[in-house]
């Protein structure tokens, strides 16, 4: 007949006795690691009742219970501190470590492309090229005229078309003569000039000016048709139909070269959840409050363990009876105590996000104003 395995009580700890040997090395881990399991056995009933476990288990459970800690505090620090981190070398460790910024840096490579859209800036070079209008054609197609042959057949997006009418000043004659109410060129167009008398220089005011250039402009819009274009899929209409030879500039990147300057790839730094440099908290850096919630857990993994090992043998023969043991029972408790640990872990956690730090700091700068507005002025007499 095998003996039974029960727990034999206090013992020591040393290296090797837990599963993957993560706190092996830790001196308040090894300190500790046996009151913890004293501790945890007579919370299960020992020496009164036996527990059918042995101290390299509940320092298995010690150890999954430290990690579990650990694990749910560097998620958290994951989530809070991503955005913050990314760019980061990977070979970094960042747990229990203060993380201070702004996503700013990231923020401001993604806008180089919309920088680029709106013609301000951004990492692709915005270049100019140009066509020749011919006499009554009024649609041209830039793939063929000019991408086929400047950019190797690449496609184009244009950003900007230089085509408009002649400026309104320039039709605008001398500011400064008469002639800027035309009356020179009326003797001109009549043949008087060369009988015209000395030409008299007078001082306008700058509305004068303003008000003649928006006459010019206005009669153009209305008495002649607009300088304007169409474009879609790089085949431009433009307005009016040419009349003469003419060159139209225009401005545009490549849309090949926009997509490789707008995607960044950089290997061996911070990218997502799956790489950041969140390791294992040493036992010894936690605080009393975190090694209270870890010896908690260690005995809620412990009633577990103990539970599946009882439910195996639901009942024990006797002489004339039998006794039935509470496996089902003590994992039942046990799965109830642990999701209720980690619950609480979370939300006083999650009291802690910086979304949640602003709006207390928020409602405390509200309610101090409210304060203050309460607070009785001072009344000075003279």
């Amino acid at each position: 007949m095998s003996n039974e395995i029960v727990y034999p009580g206090s013992s020591s700890f040393s290296a090797g006795l837990t599963p993957f040997g993560t706190y092996d090395t830790d001196s308040g881990f090894i300190t500790d690691a046996p009151k913890v399991a004293e501790w945890v056995a007579k919370r299960l009933g020992y020496p009164i009742q036996n527990v059918e476990l042995v101290d390299d288990s509940l320092f298995a459970c010690f150890e999954e219970a430290t990690a579990e800690y650990a694990a749910q505090v560097n998620q958290f620090n994951i989530r809070n501190n991503l955005d913050t981190l990314k760019g980061n070398p990977t070979g970094t460790n960042y747990s229990q470590k203060l993380v201070q910024g702004t996503n700013l840096p990231e923020v401001v490579a993604i806008s180089d492309a919309y920088g680029t859209l709106s013609g301000v800036g951004g990492s692709t070079d915005i270049k100019r090229g140009y066509i020749d209008l011919v006499p009554e054609q009024q649609v041209y197609d830039l793939n063929e005229l000019f991408a086929s042959s400047s950019e190797d057949g690449n496609r184009i997006d244009i950003v900007k078309v230089y085509h408009e009418e002649t400026p309104a000043i320039s039709k605008y004659y001398d500011p400064y003569a008469v002639t800027g109410t035309g009356t020179m060129n009326l003797m001109d167009e009549f043949g008087f000039g060369s009988f015209s008398p000395a030409t008299q220089f007078m001082l306008m005011p700058i509305y004068e000016d303003m008000l003649r250039v928006q006459a010019i402009e206005f009669n153009d819009t209305v008495r002649k048709s607009a300088h304007t274009f169409n474009i879609v899929n790089n085949k431009i209409q433009v307005f009016p139909i040419p009349t003469k030879v003419d060159r139209m500039w225009f401005e545009y990147f490549v849309r090949d070269e926009f997509i490789q300057n707008s995607t960044t790839v950089t290997p061996d730094v911070v990218s997502d959840y799956s790489n950041i440099g969140y390791d294992f908290i040493p036992y010894t850096t936690i605080n009393d409050v975190g090694k209270q919630w870890i010896r908690k857990y260690t005995l809620a993994l412990a009633k577990e363990l103990l539970g599946a090992i009882r439910e195996k043998y639901s009942t024990i023969p006797i002489p004339g009876s039998e006794i039935s043991l509470d496996g089902a029972s003590l994992r039942a408790e046990a799965q109830t105590e642990k999701d209720g640990l980690i619950e609480q872990l979370r939300e006083n956690l999650e009291e802690l996000s910086r979304k949640v730090q602003f709006e207390i700091r928020n409602n405390e700068a509200n309610f101090q104003q409210e304060m203050l507005r309460k607070v009785p002025l001072v009344i000075y007499t003279g």
